[in-house]
């Protein structure tokens, strides 16, 4: 059986960026992710391609058979209408831009997509929701990322629910969180201090968490890269 390609979006840095950079390489750009998300994608049975930034979206789309946006720095606020606030970091509007044109092109082509930590926060943005800037009780870098710190309650009989039951021990690493949800977007896990935690769309194969899998010990397993791969590949059966 053929494995669904499965596209990542990332984040682009140059060499001054990163540690260890020769001085010659210093101006130069590049595009990553963490290596967990491609593991998660190929330990459940997808092909994992990379999207970098100067490609029009709908172009990939055309290809791909499903699409991770995976995590990373916060959607600048002005994309929801809101002024930064202070604790905002650095405009990675480059990545907006394109993330927001990819989910575009997605829904058009009811193309699975799956958000991680920032890909929930850029979901619920695209679908007209907002999001609380600042909440640091839940940036939990005093800890170990590759274990669970709190549970999540699941909503009985959705996507996530069918994937996890309804409580689920997950690892927490965002600042930011959804406040307006967004148009058609159901909030389907959450903390026991309302923070939403899951959403997914009501008609569309889109399904987001707010915490890490691909970091924690059980990503290789995780339910959710099975989930976009299942999606992806009745997906490519469908056209065949």
């Amino acid at each position: 059986m053929t494995r669904p390609l499965i596209g990542l979006t990332g984040r682009r840095k140059t060499g001054h960026q990163l540690i260890g950079q020769p001085e010659a390489l210093l101006d130069l750009e590049g595009d990553w992710y963490y290596t967990n998300y491609a593991r998660g994608v190929l330990a459940a049975g997808g092909l994992p391609v990379h999207l970098p930034l100067d490609v029009d979206p709908a172009l990939f789309v055309e290809r791909l058979d499903g699409i991770v946006i995976t995590g990373g720095a916060d959607v600048w606020p002005e994309r929801y209408g809101a002024t930064p606030a202070p604790t905002a970091e650095p405009a990675e509007t480059e990545r907006d831009d394109f993330e927001l044109a990819t989910l575009d092109a997605a829904n058009a082509a009811s193309l699975p997509v799956l958000g991680i930590c920032r890909g929930l926060q850029v979901i619920n943005v695209h679908a007209g929701g907002t999001l609380h800037q600042h909440v640091p009780a839940h940036a939990r870098y005093d800890v170990a990322i590759n274990g669970p710190i709190h549970d999540v309650a699941i909503s009985e009989g959705s996507a996530l629910g069918r994937l996890y039951g309804t409580s689920h021990q997950v690892n927490s690493l965002h600042h930011q969180t959804v406040d307006h949800l967004g148009n058609n977007l159901l909030v389907t896990a959450s903390h026991e201090d309302g923070t939403v935690e899951g959403i997914e769309h009501t008609t569309l194969p889109i399904l987001a968490v707010q915490w890490h899998p691909e970091m924690l010990d059980t990503c290789e397993g995780d339910p959710l890269f099975g989930w976009i791969v299942d999606q992806a590949s009745a997906g490519t059966a469908s056209a065949g």
